[in-house]
């Protein structure tokens, strides 16, 4: 018999669940007969698998160890190559927010990828925030996404309630989202966008359309102008929707296409940052968000945008 006592960062998740995650090899029906059968109990009592889970809950296990090893699977790597130098900008017990570099994926798209998710479980794991048998309960993970060659910041879930609370306030669009960019030429007014997006997957190119089409999803982006030099505009952009691309090709629709961007922008434009200034990626960063309780966090912007600006 083996026993597993539920922490902090599973509590508030149903138990069912919870062992479809701990035990990655099982099916949902070998786990319901174990319930069944009582092999497998909560609180020394028969358990349907319904039952929310709180903390210090004590599930046991009456498997021989081979069969818990193999229905628990493999124990999940994190690599002590990968880097736990992630640049924080808040913490609590339930979530963690960081500033992402411009360069690095979101998430992994191939097995030898190395992702800011990877370098926040790796930053959770040597802060001994989490351990290597934690995380085959509840695996913290990243909320929301930005695209490899955008900065700034990325929200992550360190137990199930934190990562419940950025799922919730992220896709019924509680919080505000502020994007900071610089655009080629002088926008000298505020500018309300409003159209439709129209995905081709086979491309990852988005296309803007001023009426509805089959498939199209409606897009709104509000643009102030923050400081120009008359070549380049610092652009402060709150996204009211978010779609793929959305800001990038929003902005290259109306003639202002972000800088160091290679698939919405101007070769040209780009070519000239990129020898004068050492663009190497698309001038968009994910500058703050403010949540519905009034919590607002800021990731600074890189020192390149500045320099385009002055």
């Amino acid at each position: 018999m083996k026993e597993i006592i539920i922490t902090s960062a599973d509590a508030g998740g149903r138990l069912d669940k919870y062992l479809n995650r701990y035990f990655a090899e099982a099916s949902m029906g070998f786990l319901y007969k174990m319930l069944r059968k009582k092999n497998i109990k909560l609180n020394d009592a028969k358990a349907s698998g319904k039952e929310i889970l709180k903390e210090n809950d004590c599930i046991k296990v009456f498997f021989s160890d081979d069969t818990f090893m193999k229905m628990k699977g493999q124990s999940i790597d994190i690599s002590q190559e990968v880097s736990a130098d992630i640049d924080v900008i808040y913490e609590d017990n339930d979530i963690l927010i960081v500033n992402k570099p411009a360069g690095v994926l979101s998430q992994k798209a191939a097995a030898s990828d190395i992702s800011i998710n990877e370098m926040i479980l790796s930053y959770l794991m040597k802060t001994k925030q989490i351990s290597e048998d934690s995380i085959h309960g509840f695996k913290p993970s990243i909320a929301n996404r930005l695209d490899r060659n955008t900065s700034g910041l990325i929200l992550a879930g360190k137990t199930l309630k934190g990562q419940q609370y950025l799922s919730q306030a992220l896709k019924d669009r509680s919080c505000i989202k502020i994007y900071h960019a610089i655009v080629a030429g002088e926008m000298d007014r505020e500018i309300n966008l409003s159209g439709y997006l129209q995905k081709n997957d086979k491309t990852n190119e988005v296309e803007i359309l001023k009426n509805y089409e089959d498939g199209a999803k409606e897009i709104k982006t509000d643009i102030v102008p923050l400081k120009t030099n008359g070549r380049y505009t610092l652009v402060q952009v709150h996204l009211i929707t978010g779609r793929t691309h959305q800001i990038r090709a929003h902005l290259s629709s109306i003639g202002y296409p972000i800088i160091g961007d290679y698939k919405y922008g101007v070769d040209a434009l780009n070519a000239r940052a990129k020898k004068q200034f050492g663009v190497k990626s698309q001038l968009l960063h994910a500058y703050s968000i403010e949540f519905e309780d009034g919590h607002k966090y800021i990731a600074p912007r890189p020192a390149i945008f500045d320099k385009l600006i002055n």
